[in-house]
């Protein structure tokens, strides 16, 4: 009966000081008080109004903490409409995550379609905040990764079946998106992309190199490339100008001439310009000068971030697994 669960909105994983689980379930509650009428208002600033509850559980393991929730709650809890899994920054950094994810992927309950979440800090911290425009917090952090990858492709959208295959991968390199405060006592903003080696965190990739990462991995939809005016000839006018990216076609493929492997990026974009501050076009030829000082901004940022993949030796772009599938006993070679 639907009064014997309570339904998992959210959950967030954190690693206590004495080495156990921290769970913090988040919970939809569906008996709030309607909007409206007399009254709605005092219910809207009551706990009784809110939309979402958090449970806090601790254990050995994930779930040990979870079978503990019924002692709290008062009722078992139901996982199938389970939004995002938020991970503290802390736990990750010492624990594998496929090892914290196992529950997740071997339960029949939970959906491979859930999103993971890398938190700076501590992760239930982040389901104490009033959601903005959605009913709960799980769904508006869901929100804001799904649509915040979408346009602006400042941070990566990967679903639990997505990140576990990619631990798989020869390459053992995963991308997870990452949520954080904008600055002290900022905003919440989902941006920045987190990099698991060998199932650990490793790095945390900044937004101007993370669009080159969604980039370089065919993973960019549409975005907004800024590029600086021309002053006298030269490029260092601190003015800027905009291109929205309407679609994308990149391809990176590695050649290996014997034990050296050259990599290669092929990038089409189309867009439209989305504001000219400095720049006036009379010519097609000027529309071709403004298309090359374009490319040469996005190839400057491309090789910035390349510098810093190559810098934390991340093979974000699963050059390895490419390898593997075409030459196995290269790979093997190549590996170490």
């Amino acid at each position: 009966e639907l009064d014997e669960y309570g339904f998992v909105e959210a959950v967030a994983i954190d690693r206590q000081d004495d080495g156990r689980i921290k769970l913090t379930t988040h919970f939809y509650n569906p008996s709030s008080k309607s909007e409206g009428g007399e009254g709605a208002k005092s219910a809207q600033n009551s706990k009784s109004a809110q939309k979402g509850i958090n449970i806090r559980t601790s254990g050995d393991t994930i779930f040990e903490a979870i079978r503990d929730i019924p002692m709290k709650l008062g009722r078992k809890a139901k996982w199938d409409h389970m939004r995002i899994i938020l991970l503290g920054e802390r736990l990750v950094r010492t624990q594998n995550i496929g090892e914290v994810l196992d529950y997740f992927s071997r339960d029949h309950e939970p959906r491979g379609t859930v999103l993971p979440l890398i938190a700076d800090g501590d992760a239930g911290e982040y389901l104490e905040i009033k959601p903005f425009i959605e009913q709960t917090i799980g769904q508006q952090f869901k929100k804001m990764e799904t649509d915040g990858s979408q346009y602006s492709a400042k941070t990566s959208r990967v679903p639990l079946y997505e990140l576990a295959i990619h631990l798989k991968n020869p390459s053992r390199t995963a991308a997870v998106a990452y949520i954080h405060r904008s600055g002290p006592g900022g905003d919440v903003v989902i941006s920045k992309v987190a990099f698991f080696k060998q199932g650990k965190l490793a790095h945390v990739l900044e937004e101007k190199d993370a669009e080159a990462y969604m980039m370089l991995a065919e993973k960019y939809n549409s975005g907004i490339l800024e590029f600086p005016c021309l002053a006298d000839g030269g490029e260092g006018s601190r003015t800027k100008e905009s291109f929205e990216v309407l679609s994308i076609d990149s391809k990176v493929y590695p050649e290996a001439r014997g034990e050296e492997i050259n990599v290669r990026a092929k990038i089409r974009i189309k867009g439209t310009l989305g504001e000219l501050r400095c720049t006036v076009l009379k010519s097609r030829q000027g529309a071709r000068r403004l298309e090359k000082r374009i490319g040469r901004e996005v190839e400057r940022r491309l090789q910035e971030g390349i510098a810093v993949l190559k810098r934390e030796k991340l093979d974000a772009l699963g050059i390895g697994t490419q390898i593997y599938r075409r030459n196995p006993k290269l790979w093997r070679r190549l590996e170490p």
